[in-house]
């Protein structure tokens, strides 16, 4: 998605360790005119899966899941990281860990917002090992829902290949934008990719 691309080459920076900053469109300051392109984008995807609920986890994903379900004109849930007093003791949760900050959280989502009913397309920024990912799966298939489909906005080509080729079972289609390369500070990309996970694992 060639307007994703120059997004992320003229605005994206690289921090020390070779962090990928999009801070400026995707998750700090938002860009919502983007976001509703990509909406648009992921429901030619997806629009004959009949989602019912667009699911992600706090904080970055909730913009861009919240633009993606104005377009599919379906609910948002998003799992929180802290079991708040406003919420009840009836929650589906999973433990997952932030490479970002070096730490476990307990995330959870109220079991009245999901239920076997559901169709869920899973939303967020990055993937980049899956932490955040296979714990929304878990929760996901916890309520009884059916998982349609995962959508990370740029998906680092150069670490999630130890997903792929994980035990899990991919029955579902994710579509990942980019593989990206930083090296020397610098930012390329490789390839505009969208790769199908299927139940055998095979990807084309």
């Amino acid at each position: 998605m060639e307007i994703l691309e120059q997004k992320i080459l003229t605005c994206g920076t690289v921090l020390p360790g070779n962090v990928l900053k999009v801070g400026s469109f995707l998750n700090h300051q938002i860009d919502a005119v983007l976001l509703m392109k990509l909406g648009e984008y992921v429901y030619d995807l997806f629009k004959d899966e009949g989602v019912t609920k667009i699911v992600t986890v706090e904080a970055s994903g909730i913009a861009i899941a919240t633009a993606f379900a104005a377009v599919f004109k379906v609910p948002m849930v998003f799992a929180k990281k802290n079991n708040t007093s406003n919420i009840s003791d009836n929650v589906y949760s999973r433990m997952t860990h932030s490479y970002t900050h070096n730490r476990d959280y307990n995330i959870v989502i109220e079991k009245c917002y999901l239920d076997k009913n559901d169709r869920v397309l899973i939303v967020d920024d990055f993937l980049a090992k899956g932490a955040a990912l296979e714990s929304l799966i878990g929760i996901v298939t916890d309520s009884g829902a059916q998982l349609v489909g995962c959508v990370p906005v740029i998906e680092k080509g150069f670490q999630v290949q130890a997903l792929a080729d994980s035990d899990s079972a991919w029955d579902y289609a994710m579509l990942g934008n980019y593989d990206l390369l930083i090296r020397d500070h610098k930012l390329n990309i490789l390839a505009e990719n969208v790769r199908y996970f299927f139940g055998d694992g095979a990807v084309t």
